[in-house]
């Protein structure tokens, strides 16, 4: 069985070299090959056209056999500009270290393409707007949102720009989500070496403290340096605050909701973060 990759969706957004340094520097630190992948959206490949109307069957003949041309030469040009894009992505991973670089150009809709990618994939980085979004601060893409419900493979979501993080901070409950989230962190290379602040936010119960002494424990056993604290307060502003004191570059976070409706927004908690957050966020299921 080949080795599972890590996942960079690059479009021809301003996000796109941030996902492009956040996919190298992922595949470097945990040694696996890098796929970078560009999907070309139905729209994109020349969409067949209604040309129907009152207008005479000659001319309608004629109008289809043009617009039939130009939808041709546009998603000709759609896939050079797309192997372009992979082109220069690929240098751009090459020359930050990624192991081994592989490109992928494809047609159709990106979930579909990651949903059958997800067996071989060990992360997928997003950018936290795509092409079609204008750069309002507080708004997600609406294929992030998409992607994020709808698979189970850890994603990295980075913002316009991307440094390689040095101070986590992992919102941690106690919950199923999380403990396998501080597993992954304390078995994987990915954050080995970086200073890792866990945050509860609660009253400070036994139970809480019992379970924040685990994680720290189970984290400096996998050679990630931990500190942790429980703090009172609304979740959001709490993490929020915690962040920007701390200058942490990289949010890690459940994406899990505890009813129905939360399920189908994330998880507000993690929402919310994702929509006002400046550092890359990794999201856990």
């Amino acid at each position: 069985m080949s080795e599972r990759q890590v996942l960079g969706c690059i479009d021809d957004s301003s996000h796109a070299p941030a996902v492009c340094a956040a996919a190298a520097w992922a595949a470097a630190r945990i040694g696996a090959p890098l796929e970078l992948l560009h999907v070309l959206s139905r729209g994109q490949n020349g969409a067949e056209r209604d040309t129907s109307g009152h207008i005479g069957l000659g001319s309608r003949e004629h109008l289809r056999e043009q617009l039939t041309r130009l939808d041709e030469e546009r998603a000709k040009l759609a896939q050079q500009h797309g192997r372009e894009l992979l082109a220069a992505a690929k240098a751009q991973a090459e020359a930050s270290g990624a192991p081994a670089v592989a490109t992928a150009l494809r047609h159709g809709d990106l979930l579909e393409a990651l949903s059958e990618r997800e067996a071989q994939t060990r992360l997928v980085v997003l950018g936290k707007r795509g092409e079609s979004v204008a750069e309002a601060r507080d708004h997600l893409g609406s294929n992030l949102e998409r992607v994020v419900r709808a698979l189970h493979t850890p994603i990295l979501v980075t913002p316009p720009e991307f440094q390689a993080p040095q101070r986590l901070l992992l919102a941690f409950d106690g919950g199923q989500t999380t403990r396998k989230g501080v597993e992954m962190i304390a078995e994987s290379p990915l954050l080995n070496g970086l200073v890792c602040h866990v945050v509860m936010v609660g009253a400070g119960t036994d139970d809480q403290r019992a379970q924040l002494d685990w994680a720290l424990t189970r984290l400096r056993e996998g050679q990630v340096e931990a500190e942790g604290e429980i703090l009172a307060g609304d979740v959001d502003e709490v993490l929020g605050h915690y962040a920007e004191r701390e200058r942490i570059d990289l949010m890690i976070m459940g994406a899990y909701g505890h009813s129905r409706i939360r399920q189908l927004l994330v998880g507000s908690t993690t929402t919310a973060m994702l929509r006002h957050s400046r550092s890359a966020t990794l999201i856990l299921r």
